[in-house]
């Protein structure tokens, strides 16, 4: 696991001056990567690294001769068009490169050529940040598993494999979107309550799910498990994920198997990806387990892991209406939670993916599933917060929402706040709505 370093000096300071603001999502201190096109161009992609409103452009910095004190393959890879090739080299190799761009945005460090490798963050289109191969989304918070489980067990919310497994399903990797994406409203089989056969139309209860995901660095060879206190050596880095939902396809379809077309028709990323080094003074303790719930079965269980296994993120969700947009309204919060208070930790879900031998590979994306709380406030989907559809949100224009109309936007943030620490934010992850097409093909 990462330990603090130079580079989390809470003193440094950066000659990009909006890397300075205490407002910023991207001090010196983040440092986050990303991948970048100019906007409406067929020109390559290039990797950049966010610095206050500005990217410092990689390819460039390589060119220049800003990379040369850095191994020969890893300046190689600072100039190819994702992150594949940096994600393939590991987290000793990530920590090194972080460590040199650090150095080269400090105040009085400033190379001569450097002001000439900074691209405004409003001048580009901001893209995935590697291929995704595979997309693994796991169900790791047990409020979230509670409340969606009281709507349809209320007497046996939590499963009996709940407290001894990480849940997870296989998700679709080519339907992954940058933030920013517009999003289809999908169509699907829906059974009414009412009705003795389902029909096919557009989803009615489209929602979105706040979730946490990891990029896989490293990975591991097929058949070769990764212990618990390595698995960090094989994580990239984090970003945020909202996992769109059609709850009323899921419920007709995900028995027996489990989650298919209601959650693959999109899930949207932020573009940004934090390395764990970056969040490495934001590290807490484990989720602490009530005293009548199991141990951790041993390949689950460390002391390393319960002691600095959780990462004090916090997340939340905003909704902006078609309506708010067109009279210049602001966002409206919907909820607010914790990622400290996930049941299982990003190592334990990689250690548990890999337990029987499967290989991750380089740039594969793994999601936490739901991040939500205890309090109703802190609950990270509509069907949570509305109870399936039954409690209505007000939004600030009188408008109700049960789930997501046309024309909503929804907004993740997440930042990571600790006295004595500069803030580190994750960015934005914004999707809207497009309005359904009445006259789809699909359609009987």
């Amino acid at each position: 696991m990462s330990r603090l370093n130079a580079t989390h000096d809470p003193n440094l300071q950066s000659w990009v001056e909006s890397a300075n603001q205490p407002d910023t999502d991207f001090p010196i201190q983040n440092l986050p990567f990303g991948v970048m096109r100019s906007p409406n161009s067929n020109e390559p992609s290039r990797i950049g690294v966010a610095i206050g409103d500005q990217i410092l452009d990689l390819s460039l910095c390589y060119k220049a001769g800003l990379l040369q004190q850095l191994p020969e393959n890893l300046q190689i890879a600072c100039a190819a068009p994702n992150l594949t090739q940096i994600m393939m080299m590991g987290s000793e190799a990530t920590s090194l490169l972080r460590n040199h761009i650090s150095q080269l945005l400090r105040r009085n460090e400033q190379p001569q050529e450097a002001q000439a490798t900074l691209i405004s963050m409003s001048d580009v289109d901001l893209l995935l940040p590697t291929t995704i191969g595979d997309y693994t989304d796991f169900y790791a918070s047990i409020f979230h598993a509670t409340n969606v489980g009281k709507l349809f067990r209320p007497d046996n919310p939590l499963l009996p494999n709940y407290k001894y497994v990480p849940i997870a399903y296989h998700g679709r990797a080519s339907s992954i979107v940058p933030s920013n994406t517009a999003i289809a409203r999908p169509q699907g089989q829906i059974k009414k309550p009412q009705a003795s056969a389902p029909s096919f139309e557009f989803t009615q209860m489209l929602d979105y799910e706040l979730e946490v995901g990891f990029f896989i660095g490293s990975g591991n060879e097929l058949g070769q498990p990764i212990h618990l206190d390595k698995a960090e050596e094989h994580i990239f880095g984090l970003c945020l994920v909202n996992d769109w939902s059609a709850r009323d396809i899921q419920a007709w379809e995900y028995q027996p198997l489990g989650p298919f077309l209601a959650k693959s028709f999109a899930t949207t990323i932020s573009p940004w990806v934090v390395t764990l080094e970056a969040l490495a003074p934001f590290r807490c303790s484990a989720l602490e387990r009530a005293e009548n719930d199991p141990a951790p079965l041993p390949y689950l269980s460390s002391s390393l892991n319960t002691e600095i296994g959780g990462i004090d993120i916090k997340v939340e969700v905003l909704l902006r209406s078609a309506q708010m947009r067109a009279v210049g309204m602001t966002p409206f919060r919907l909820s607010c939670g914790s990622f400290k208070q996930m049941y299982w930790t990003v190592a334990q879900m990689l250690a548990h993916h890999t337990s029987n031998g499967c290989n991750l590979r380089s740039g594969d994306l793994l999601a936490s599933g739901t991040v939500s709380g205890p309090e109703k406030d802190s609950q990270g989907c509509l069907l949570e917060i509305t109870q399936r559809g039954t409690q209505l949100v007000q939004l600030p224009t009188g408008e109700m929402r049960s789930f997501l109309c046309d024309g909503d936007e929804i907004i993740l943030r997440g930042y990571c706040e600790k006295q004595g620490h500069v803030r580190i934010g994750f960015g934005e992850c914004r999707g809207t709505i497009l309005n359904a097409v009445k006259n789809s093909i699909f359609t009987p």
